[in-house]
């Protein structure tokens, strides 16, 4: 039981989070963070007028910001073995020849593919963060109304703040042409449990993705 209960301690102690209200993240210490999923946007495809275009509207969204922020670029390797296998029993069910045929073609250019390529799925987060100390000295503590506990009083102050930072954020992004949100409560528990535990997971969403238009070609046909 001592072993458990020290196993226990220390990884709560590395996660650092307290609590998740609604989209704050309520981090030891007297910290918090807003959570900002966005969208990829494939630059190396765009012409010259657009790429010039992304570069300064991403110039301008750094020189607005008056608060720092943290990006982080999230890579997990895909496996696509049922994919493979999906487009397999695709290709036995078609009645259409050339449809079974294309399928084929295109299930082992995937297979040759994989052979010499990593095949990653990436996820793009912007991290705003929060501090106690934006309230002043004494934070959240000394501003908790009759009845309403310190840490309710802090998660109050953290969703003004962070809320109001993320808006500024989010109109840049748009300029940008990107699509953003802010992650909830079961999107950001979701997110936490697969970082922490990502050597037990297997990444199946790709996959999906990729089934859900092939069975959608495999109707057109």
């Amino acid at each position: 039981m001592a072993n458990t209960a020290r196993v226990k301690a220390s990884t709560q102690k590395f996660t650092e989070i307290i609590d998740i209200v609604d989209s704050i993240v309520l981090l030891d210490g007297g910290y918090a963070c807003i959570v900002i999923e966005v969208t990829a946007s494939n630059f190396a495809l765009l012409s010259k007028k657009e790429q010039d275009t992304k570069i300064y509207a991403y110039a301008s969204l750094l020189n607005s910001l008056s608060f720092p922020i943290q990006i982080i670029i999230r890579n997990q390797r895909v496996d696509i073995t049922s994919y493979l296998k999906n487009l397999e029993e695709l290709e036995k069910q078609t009645k259409n020849d050339m449809l079974a045929t294309h399928i084929k073609l295109y299930r082992d250019f995937v297979h040759q593919m994989i052979k010499v390529n990593v095949v990653l799925s990436k996820q793009f987060y912007i991290i705003i963060n929060y501090s106690s100390l934006e309230q002043g000295a004494t934070g959240a503590t000394q501003n908790a109304k009759k009845g309403e506990t310190a840490k309710a009083a802090f998660a109050e102050g953290a969703n003004k703040s962070l809320s109001s930072k993320a808006d500024t954020l989010l109109s840049q992004l748009r300029r940008l042409a990107l699509s953003a949100k802010i992650l909830e409560k079961d999107e950001l528990v979701k997110l936490y449990y697969n970082i922490y535990n990502q050597d037990n997971l297997q990444v199946a969403q790709a996959a999906d993705d990729m089934g859900a238009a092939i069975v959608k070609t495999k109707a057109s046909g």
